[in-house]
C-alpha cells in the first residue's frame, strides 16, 4: 500500500526525534573545534562520517578540499531534493554565525526524509559547502555543476528570528594596484609616488557615493602605502567591495571607479592594474513560493513571529548562485533574542544552548516537510520552478 503524505509527514517527525541526539553531538563537536573557511578538515570528516554511516552515499573532498557531496536515493527516479550545509567559523570568535548548527540542520533534515524517498521515489542531498564567510564554496559548487540535476534547494540560517529568507546584495570585490618610481623623499621629483595617486583615486571613489543609487554601496581600504616615511613609494594598492542589488549595477558602480582610478594615476605619473581580489557573490532570487510553503510549516510547528521575506537587501552571501541554478530558499530559526548580534561569542553559544537544540528540531522538521509536500504535490514543485524561470529570465534580461 502506497505510503500516504500525512504518513510521511509523521515519519519525518519521528525521524527527527530519534536521531536529533546523534546531530546534536555533532553540532557540539564543530563548536568546541571551530575551523575558518577552506579549514574545515575536521568538520567534513565528522559531518561526512555521520552521514556515511547513516546510509548516504558520500564524495569527500569534492570540488575542495573541505566540500562533499551524501546522497540517498536512485538517481533520475523523482525530484532531487538539496539541502546545502554550511560549517566554517570565524576568527576568534568561533561559530558566531551559527554554521555548525546550519549544517546540522541539513543534515538532520535529509536523514528524515530517506522514509520518504523510499516511498515516492527521487533522491536527497546534503551538499557540503566550505567557506561561506571567505571564497564561497556554494559558488565553486554550482560552476563544477552540482547543483545543475537539483530541482530545489532548502536552507535555515540560525539567528535572533523566523523568517522566510531576505534580499542579498550582489558584491563585486576589486583591488586596485598602483605603480609608480622609489625616490627620496627629499628628492620626491625623481619619483613618481603610488600611495599619492592610490590617495587620489581612494578620494574620487569616494565622492562617487552620492551618485549611487538605492541600497547601493563602496566599501574600501588602503592595504598597502609605502614602508619608510622618506621613501616615495613605488607600490600602493587598495581592496573595495562594489555591492549593489543586481550584479549588472556593481559592475557599473565598478567600472566609473576603473576610470577615477586609472585618473587619479595618470594624474601623479603611475599606471594602475584591476583585479577581482575574491570570489564575486550575486545577489539571491528570492523564491515567494517557497516562503509560502516554509511559513505554513512553521507555522504548523508551532513558532511564532514569523518575519516576512525582507525584500531590502543589506549583506551578501554565496547562497544567491545557488538560487539562479534551481529555486531556493535560506529562511531563518531564532536560537537566541534580539539582543544578541550575530558574529559574536554569544551567537556561538546559543547553537548548542536549548534554544539551539530546539531550532536543529524544528528546523529540520520544517524543511523536510516542505521538501515531502513538493514530492507529493508536483503542481508545487512546479509552481515555484515557474516563478524561478521567471524571475532569472526578468534578471538576465
Amino acid at each position: 500500500m502506497k505510503q500516504s503524505q500525512q504518513q510521511s509527514r509523521d515519519l519525518i517527525k519521528e525521524a527527527v526525534m530519534t536521531n536529533a541526539i546523534s546531530v546534536q553531538n555533532v553540532v557540539r563537536s564543530l563548536y568546541d573545534r571551530p575551523e575558518l573557511g577552506g579549514e574545515e578538515y575536521y568538520a567534513h570528516d565528522v559531518m561526512t562520517d555521520w552521514l556515511q554511516n547513516n546510509g548516504f552515499d558520500v564524495t569527500k573532498n569534492l570540488v575542495m578540499p573541505t566540500g562533499y557531496l551524501a546522497s540517498y536515493g536512485k538517481e533520475n527516479s523523482g525530484p532531487v531534493i538539496a539541502f546545502p550545509a554550511e560549517y566554517d567559523a570565524l576568527p576568534d570568535i568561533g561559530h558566531g554565525c551559527g554554521h555548525n548548527l546550519f549544517g546540522g540542520i541539513s543534515m538532520l533534515a535529509a536523514k528524515a526524509m530517506q522514509g520518504v524517498i523510499d516511498a515516492t521515489g527521487g533522491q536527497v542531498l546534503v551538499v557540503g559547502t566550505p567557506a561561506e564567510e571567505t571564497f564561497g564554496g556554494k559558488i565553486e559548487m554550482v560552476k563544477a555543476g552540482i547543483f545543475d540535476n537539483v530541482d530545489i534547494a532548502l536552507m535555515l540560517h540560525p539567528g535572533t528570528k523566523n523568517g522566510l529568507g531576505a534580499a542579498s546584495l550582489a558584491l563585486n570585490p576589486v583591488k586596485f594596484e598602483f605603480y609608480g618610481k622609489n625616490a627620496h623623499g627629499c628628492r620626491a621629483f625623481e619619483g613618481a609616488s603610488a600611495l599619492d595617486a592610490a590617495v587620489l583615486a581612494f578620494t574620487s571613489i569616494n565622492f562617487q557615493r552620492q551618485y549611487l543609487k538605492k541600497d547601493c554601496y563602496i566599501h574600501g581600504v588602503i592595504t598597502d602605502g609605502g614602508n619608510a616615511a622618506n621613501v616615495i613609494p613605488a607600490y600602493a594598492a587598495l581592496e573595495y567591495y562594489f555591492r549593489a542589488p543586481s550584479m549588472a549595477e556593481a559592475l557599473q558602480m565598478t567600472e566609473d571607479a576603473i576610470r577615477r582610478a586609472e585618473a587619479a594615476a595618470t594624474a601623479c605619473g603611475c599606471t594602475v592594474e584591476h583585479s577581482i581580489y575574491e570570489c564575486p557573490y550575486g545577489e539571491t532570487l528570492l523564491n515567494e513560493k517557497l516562503a509560502e510553503l516554509l511559513q505554513a510549516e512553521f507555522v504548523a510547528l508551532g513558532l511564532d513571529e514569523i518575519q516576512p521575506i525582507n525584500y531590502t537587501p543589506r549583506g551578501s552571501t554565496d547562497v544567491g548562485a545557488v538560487s539562479y541554478v534551481c529555486p531556493t530558499i535560506q529562511g531563518s530559526i531564532k536560537i537566541c533574542e534580539d539582543d544578541v548580534v550575530g558574529h559574536s561569542k554569544e551567537m556561538a553559544a546559543a547553537t548548542i544552548s536549548p534554544a539551539g537544540n530546539k531550532a536543529l528540531t524544528v528546523g529540520a522538521t520544517a524543511l523536510a516537510l516542505v521538501a515531502t509536500k513538493l514530492l507529493y504535490e508536483p503542481d508545487l514543485l512546479q509552481a515555484c520552478k515557474d516563478e524561478f524561470n521567471k524571475k532569472k529570465a526578468e534578471s538576465d534580461a
